[in-house]
């Protein structure tokens, strides 16, 4: 099944928000068997947004679109949709008692402007939204389908999740295309290209190479009659390439660092603390993305200065003798988190994040520490000299250092 995605709003053509939808629609599909072929952002002109209906759906089975859904006059999926296909819109009363009810339950009465929500047309059946105002359309006419989601993104995956993708599982016949991504850390593209090399030359499965800001994705993709077949075909690559990257494998698929972090805290029984510098907070805000960190994260301190770091315990000895760029800082750090925040483990970061070198040492110089009571685990990095990758990769690096250390207690 071929398919197309429309992402609508000005905003995206202004630069003001980044498509992050149809990356997730294009990563989700091909498991359900739609091959995306094209990716469109469209204004919110009506006749724009209904010609590009009408082109999308003359070349494709499906078409999926985001945004447009909410209640103001700049909000024109369905108006598109209903003149590309033909079809008059009209209020359904049974959505709109459920919307009214929305705003009910908020203590607030429903602007006039929200009906617009509650319409349909005869082709199209309401696809729940409870997380927003803005429920989605599931059109089926001629043979083709155009399913039309809510712009946010939190909005748009739970029904991708919960409403889309079941009832799109089971529908396609043919060919069924599955992906397995195995994350991994501490080696350079091309060295990991190097690695695997041998299992680059086939087309199915096919194996993509791609450096993100946690380290080296190796992204297998498989095609065949059912997902197990496709499954049977990526396995001997799967696990040939884990026996080639060892310990370098810290994730697969939708593994995040602070997720893995989270699961080896909690059965370990551990409780972690931080104090970060050159990272200005970034650790102990990934570290609490993660729903239940409240469980094994004591907190965490932002110590840009020297004289935070020694007003919150790093002893001022070790800083005039060392610098606040050094290993030694990072573990007084480590070891004054932990104690003064009564943790288990601490971690230390300092370093330089640019624009200019700090104490002689060269922008993307970073020093990070692990402390537990009885022994320390120290981490240097050399990282490209730009400010928001010397504070992503530092932080993706401690959060996979913790979870090694922790597999070997």
């Amino acid at each position: 099944m071929k398919g197309e995605i429309l992402s609508i709003g000005t905003e995206l053509l202004m630069g003001e928000l980044t498509d992050t939808n149809s990356v997730y629609i294009a990563s989700k599909a091909p498991a359900l068997g739609v091959t995306i072929q094209r990716m469109s952002q469209v204004g919110d002109d009506l006749n724009a947004l209904a010609a590009a209906f009408t082109q999308a759906l003359g070349r494709a089975d499906v078409v999926f679109s985001t945004g447009g859904l909410g209640p103001t006059q700049d909000d024109l999926t369905r108006e598109a949709i209903s003149l590309a296909l033909g079809e008059e819109m009209t209020v359904d009363p049974a959505l709109l008692e459920d919307l009214e009810a929305w705003f009910r339950y908020r203590g607030a009465p429903m602007p006039p402007r929200n009906k617009k929500q509650a319409t349909l047309i005869p082709s199209a059946d309401v696809i729940p939204n409870n997380q927003g105002t803005a429920p989605g359309w599931w059109v089926e006419k001629g043979g083709k389908l155009v399913i039309a989601m809510p712009g946010p993104p939190g909005e748009m995956t739970n029904i991708w999740t919960h409403q889309v993708s079941p009832k799109l599982k089971g529908r396609v016949t043919g060919q069924v295309i599955i992906t397995r991504n195995i994350k991994t850390t501490d080696l350079g593209e091309a060295d990991v290209a190097e690695r695997v090399a041998r299992y680059c030359e086939s087309d199915n499965p096919y194996l993509g190479i791609y450096a993100k800001h946690d380290g080296i994705h190796l992204r297998i993709i498989g095609r065949g009659a059912t997902e197990e077949e496709a499954r049977e075909l990526m396995r001997p690559v799967e696990e040939g390439i884990v026996a080639i990257m060892g310990p370098h494998v810290w994730g697969y698929d939708d593994d995040t660092p602070e997720r893995a972090l989270a699961q080896a805290l909690t059965e370990k029984g551990l409780t972690l603390a931080t104090m970060e510098s050159c990272t200005g907070g970034l650790l102990a805000s990934n570290i609490t993305d993660e729903p239940g960190s409240s469980g094994y994260f004591r907190g965490g301190i932002v110590a840009y200065s020297s004289e935070a770091k020694i007003a919150n315990g790093a002893p001022p000895e070790v800083i005039e003798a060392h610098g606040a760029i050094s290993p030694e800082t990072a573990v007084a750090m480590a070891e004054a988190a932990r104690r003064g925040l009564n943790a288990d483990i601490g971690v230390g970061i300092t370093g330089v994040a640019g624009p200019a070198e700090q104490e002689g040492k060269a922008v993307g110089t970073v020093f990070a520490a692990i402390s537990l009571e009885s022994r320390v685990k120290n981490v240097a990095l050399r990282l490209p000299p730009r400010r928001a990758v010397v504070k992503y990769r530092s932080v993706t690096t401690v959060l996979v250092e913790l979870c090694r250390l922790l597999k070997d207690l």
